[in-house]
Protein backbone atom coordinates (compact mmCIF):
# COMPACT_ATOMS: atom_id res chain seq x y z
CA UNK A 1 0.00 0.00 0.00
CA UNK A 2 2.80 2.44 0.87
CA UNK A 3 4.68 1.74 -2.36
CA UNK A 4 1.53 2.24 -4.45
CA UNK A 5 0.84 5.55 -2.71
CA UNK A 6 4.44 6.67 -3.21
CA UNK A 7 4.29 5.69 -6.89
CA UNK A 8 1.26 7.91 -7.52
CA UNK A 9 2.29 10.81 -5.26
CA UNK A 10 3.29 14.07 -6.95
CA UNK A 11 4.27 15.85 -3.72
CA UNK A 12 5.27 14.82 -0.22
CA UNK A 13 1.87 16.09 0.98
CA UNK A 14 0.24 13.26 -0.98
CA UNK A 15 1.93 10.86 1.45
CA UNK A 16 0.28 12.44 4.50
CA UNK A 17 -2.21 9.56 4.74
CA UNK A 18 -3.68 8.48 8.10
CA UNK A 19 -1.69 5.53 9.41
CA UNK A 20 1.47 6.35 7.44
CA UNK A 21 2.79 8.68 10.19
CA UNK A 22 4.63 10.85 7.67
CA UNK A 23 7.37 12.97 9.21
CA UNK A 24 10.58 14.71 8.14
CA UNK A 25 13.87 13.29 9.33
CA UNK A 26 16.47 15.37 11.16
CA UNK A 27 20.22 15.64 11.49
CA UNK A 28 22.24 13.94 8.77
CA UNK A 29 18.99 12.78 7.14
CA UNK A 30 17.51 16.28 6.89
CA UNK A 31 15.59 16.58 3.61
CA UNK A 32 14.40 12.97 3.79
CA UNK A 33 10.96 11.77 4.87
CA UNK A 34 9.74 8.68 6.70
CA UNK A 35 6.49 6.72 6.71
CA UNK A 36 5.60 3.86 9.03
CA UNK A 37 5.34 0.33 7.59
CA UNK A 38 5.21 -2.10 10.53
CA UNK A 39 6.75 -2.28 14.00
CA UNK A 40 10.08 -0.46 13.77
CA UNK A 41 10.18 -0.67 9.96
CA UNK A 42 9.99 2.54 7.95
CA UNK A 43 10.22 3.61 4.34
CA UNK A 44 12.49 6.63 4.00
CA UNK A 45 12.81 8.72 0.88
CA UNK A 46 13.60 12.08 -0.65
CA UNK A 47 10.95 13.85 -2.67
CA UNK A 48 11.75 16.42 -5.34
CA UNK A 49 10.40 17.50 -8.70
CA UNK A 50 7.29 15.35 -8.23
CA UNK A 51 9.16 12.09 -7.67
CA UNK A 52 10.51 10.01 -4.79
CA UNK A 53 14.23 9.22 -4.80
CA UNK A 54 16.62 7.17 -2.69
CA UNK A 55 13.90 4.93 -1.28
CA UNK A 56 15.00 2.76 1.64
CA UNK A 57 13.21 0.16 3.76
CA UNK A 58 14.87 0.24 7.15
CA UNK A 59 14.68 -0.22 10.89
CA UNK A 60 16.46 2.89 12.11
CA UNK A 61 15.23 2.70 15.72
Amino acid sequence: MQLAALDTATSVDDMDIPGFRLHPLKGLDKGRWSIWVSGNWRMTFEFRDGNAYILDYEDYH
